[in-house]
């Protein structure tokens, strides 16, 4: 949920743009139409940058500002672009206790990012989530669907090395 701005400039292709076009003349007339837009938007573009945010409030006459708000208020839309592989380490009770924030932390020096951003090579994506559902294999960590469980912040060598 950090509203950082990512440091990978917009790379919107004409063709996405034609879709989104497309989905805001579709759903523009409806009533509660923000969120059916917002969410192929960012099926479209993976995330939904100011770019993307701009071109909706422009074809909708919603002000940014009130499309901003609701992209920054649910968790199910990002302002910044995920990498090809997401890592999610679980800040839930039982993964904190056992160390989760040590290898959250640990992701972010080596990563060179901080949560909710991705690196400059579309790689790598990292964000923190509650509770997984894997409590006795506390601390966990998912990247994509892959889970490792009772880690240790040196495992994140071995683990980073995986998808190299």
């Amino acid at each position: 949920m950090g509203s950082t701005i990512s440091a990978i400039p917009f790379a919107g292709t004409a063709e996405q743009e034609k879709k989104l076009r497309e989905v805001i003349a579709k759903h523009k007339d409806e009533k509660g139409c923000l969120m059916p837009i917002l969410q192929q938007a960012q099926e479209i573009y993976g995330y939904l940058p100011i770019e993307v945010q701009k071109m909706i409030a422009a074809e909708t006459g919603y002000p940014l500002e009130k499309i901003y708000g609701v992209v920054t208020f649910y968790a199910q839309f990002s302002l910044n672009p995920k990498g090809k592989y997401k890592i999610s380490v679980c800040l839930g009770t039982a993964c904190y206790v056992k160390g989760s924030g040590d290898i959250y932390n640990r992701l972010i020096e080596k990563l060179g990012i901080e949560g909710g951003g991705c690196t400059p090579d579309g790689k790598f994506s990292l964000e923190a989530c509650r509770c997984i559902g894997a409590c006795g294999l506390a601390p966990v960590l998912t990247v994509n669907e892959d889970v490792y469980g009772r880690l240790v912040p040196d495992d994140v060598d071995d683990i980073l090395a995986k998808y190299n």
